[in-house]
């Protein structure tokens, strides 16, 4: 079980990481810089921990470096009761675990939680509630089963 960081409404790719950051040479050079206007997250985050939001989490610019350095970090998963769809669609393809959940506004800040995929609901053990979650399915859950995209063709490829 691992502790929330919780963002509200339309966190877009620039707060994740700001442009003047990406003519860094990589990933790892750039992911010291996640977030860095958020406090919460500055302070609060260790790896393993998970990103809640509430709608459209992920606007902006369609730039891959933004899931690329939460994965990068750790993060267990992004919960959000809505993702922008370019975001959502870079997650995958990177293998991060993204999960729509209606009721995201209803976790809070530091809460701790736990998924469990297989039910299809968020347990939060700090309130004792439980909390539907969108499946997912499909093509999109080959690919993130398979770790992202590139596994997923290496895979097809070898067969």
């Amino acid at each position: 079980m691992s502790k929330v960081i919780k963002f509200g409404d339309n966190i877009d790719t620039d707060q994740i990481v700001a442009s003047q950051h990406l003519s860094l040479p990589s990933i790892d050079a750039i992911k010291q810089y996640t977030f860095e206007h958020h406090a919460n997250f500055t302070e609060n985050f260790k790896s393993g921990d998970f990103v809640v939001a509430e709608e459209n989490f992920g606007c902006g610019s369609s730039r891959e470096q933004a899931p690329a350095v939460l994965k990068a970090l750790g993060v267990e998963a992004v919960i959000a009761k809505s993702f922008a769809r370019i975001f959502f669609r870079n997650a995958i393809n990177l293998g991060i675990l993204v999960i729509e959940c209606p009721e995201a506004d209803r976790i809070d800040n530091l809460d701790e939680i736990s998924i469990d995929l297989d039910k299809g609901k968020i347990v939060n053990k700090t309130k004792n509630e439980e909390y539907s979650i969108v499946p997912m399915t499909g093509f999109l859950k080959e690919v993130l089963d398979a770790g992202g995209i590139v596994p997923y063709k290496k895979a097809r490829l070898e067969k």
